[in-house]
């Protein structure tokens, strides 16, 4: 029998992203979506791209609870919390694409974003859910804090360095570049066309929420408090995070050291490609897939490690990760459904 799951905020870009991803899944389905904005409307009405392959009604978040054995909740920030506490009281795998579960300090929760933990108790049993670093604390977890793009696309590609301890982890700067969908379905006017087209610039400079959740994950890696610049910039595209991070190298660290280290800890991550040396990571070879790509750069005259990765991030960044969240929840291959060869034009 198929998982069932369910996607409140469906109508959303990652909540349709989800319903393009889950509709090849072998081992799941879609059975309810949800919608406050459009209740009652077919999914095919909103995204025509769906019309004959997905004519599901957007319903309440309270059928979509009742139907799946999981349901994903792609929502702006503070709305996930009591949905939450619905499914796991309901004995549902839940898994937030938002940030209500992302922070574990109450304090930078409400510092970031102005809210409080409704429930300590249901905090204390989520799980940071980038499998690359904590699939086994995800394993047979049922709430799951699922990342964003910025906030997966850092890591990962700085990790090795700092896992073994052959860059500094004070001065390191993220700087990112994010398409569009990244700041969500809702028109604004930084998004419309003509603010955005032909242009490129940096927004929330050293002040963007992703800040401590990047630093958190760094923390936790090394074993020690880790402080990142991180600048975040919106580039004219509709999809792809570009991370391009610096760090400094520690003392008598060679490049053959770094590309050893990041080739054994990546060795047995099917969606990490270490490119080859002399080759960039580009956003345009992993559109549409659960690829990160990392390129690594030794400037050897000023000793830094310049590491860069790209992802798309609707799906690594925030609906493939949630799928892949999934599959290791119910004991799938975190592979399945997720095997996507980006397009190559």
């Amino acid at each position: 029998m198929k998982i069932k799951a369910g996607i409140v905020g469906a109508t959303g870009y990652a909540g349709a992203e989800l319903v393009r991803l889950l509709s090849n899944h072998p081992e799941a389905e879609v059975a309810a979506i949800s919608s406050v904005s459009f209740e009652g409307q077919k999914l095919s009405d909103i995204y025509p791209s769906y019309t004959f392959l997905n004519d599901m009604i957007c319903e309440n978040s309270d059928a979509v609870v009742e139907k799946s054995d999981v349901i994903f909740a792609a929502l702006p920030h503070g709305l996930s919390q009591e949905l939450a506490e619905k499914c796991i009281s309901n004995d549902k795998a839940f898994i937030d694409l938002g940030a209500d579960f992302r922070l574990e300090s109450e304090d930078e929760y409400t510092q970031w974003y102005g809210g409080t933990f409704l429930d300590k108790e249901l905090h204390a049993q989520s799980v940071y859910g980038l499998p690359e670093f904590f699939r086994d604390k995800i394993k047979g977890k049922k709430l799951i804090a699922n990342p964003g793009c910025y906030t997966t696309c850092s890591p990962l590609a700085i990790a090795p360095a700092i896992v073994n301890g052959l860059v500094s982890t004070k001065g390191i700067i993220c700087d990112c570049k994010s398409g569009v969908t990244g700041a969500g379905r809702k028109p604004t006017q930084g998004s419309h066309f003509p603010e955005l087209n032909e242009g490129f610039h940096a927004y929330k400079v050293a002040s963007h929420r992703h800040t401590p959740e990047i630093e958190q994950t760094l923390s936790k890696l090394s074993g020690e408090d880790v402080t990142i610049t991180f600048v975040p910039h919106l580039l004219p595209v509709n999809r792809g995070i570009l991370a391009t991070v610096y760090a400094d190298l520690k003392e008598g660290v060679t490049y053959e050291e770094i590309r050893k280290a990041y080739e054994d800890y990546y060795k047995d991550e099917f969606f990490i490609r270490l490119l080859d040396d002399g080759k960039c990571a580009d956003i345009h070879n992993v559109r549409y897939s659960n690829f990160c790509d990392i390129s690594l750069h030794f400037d050897n005259r000023a000793r830094k490690l310049v590491a860069c990765a790209a992802i798309d991030n609707m799906v690594k960044g925030a609906a493939g990760q949630a799928i892949q969240n999934m599959n290791i929840i119910f004991g799938l291959d975190e592979k399945t459904g997720l095997v996507i060869v980006p397009p190559a034009f």
